[in-house]
């Protein structure tokens, strides 16, 4: 049995300007997502080390952190990859929400040093700018309509209440540092692989 015959002769699609330019736009932000999230990664994992008893293993922090980064920026700017499996549906002026939504952070940022330097209490620093940066990443989620950056919140966040517990129990800003400061890192690193190698 044969298949009906269309009425009218098919043609291949071919993709349009418009979709052209969103498979563009859409690789573009993951590239930049999985570069911004590999180099916040870098600050942490050297802040983390900072706070570590031994030089030794400090330093094997920060020579390990280096490759991480470099890895992960490299798979997202890899030639040949694959279009991303979903294109991103972005807002209406989300270019500006983002900004406005980064400018709080930042001033979010510098009102929490400040009122942990006041309070004669810094050891809560390395949470608080956690919690700060992981909340950020909640309307980053929707602007960006990047699904995964709603997990990178949360793990931030659970890492910033493992950090004011260590606080709570009595550990020192160090070790609070140490612990905050490399699981921050390894939140960001996972965050910027997922990106970069699942779109």
């Amino acid at each position: 049995m044969t298949p009906p015959t269309p009425a009218t002769p098919s043609t291949p699609a071919t993709p349009s300007a418009a979709t052209a330019e969103c498979v563009s736009l859409t690789r573009s932000l993951r590239r930049r997502g999985t570069l911004v999230l590999s180099l916040f990664a870098v600050v942490w994992a050297f802040a983390g080390a900072s706070g570590l008893a031994s030089s030794g293993a400090a330093l094997a922090v920060e020579i390990i952190a280096v490759p991480l980064t470099a890895v992960a920026i490299a798979l997202a700017y890899r030639k040949g990859a694959a279009p991303s499996p979903r294109m991103v549906n972005l807002p209406e002026n989300w270019a500006r929400a983002v900004g406005i939504v980064n400018v709080v952070e930042v001033a979010a940022i510098f009102a929490v040093i400040a009122a942990s330097n006041a309070s004669g209490h810094p050891e809560f620093i390395p949470a608080a700018i956690a919690l700060v940066v992981g909340l950020h990443f909640f309307p980053l989620a929707r602007f960006y309509d990047q699904w995964q950056y709603r997990g990178t919140a949360v793990l931030l966040g659970i890492v910033a209440v493992a950090g004011f517990a260590l606080v709570a129990a009595g550990l020192s800003g160090e070790s609070v540092r140490a612990v905050v400061g490399l699981g921050s890192a390894v939140v960001l690193w996972v965050s910027a692989y997922h990106v970069a190698v699942k779109g």
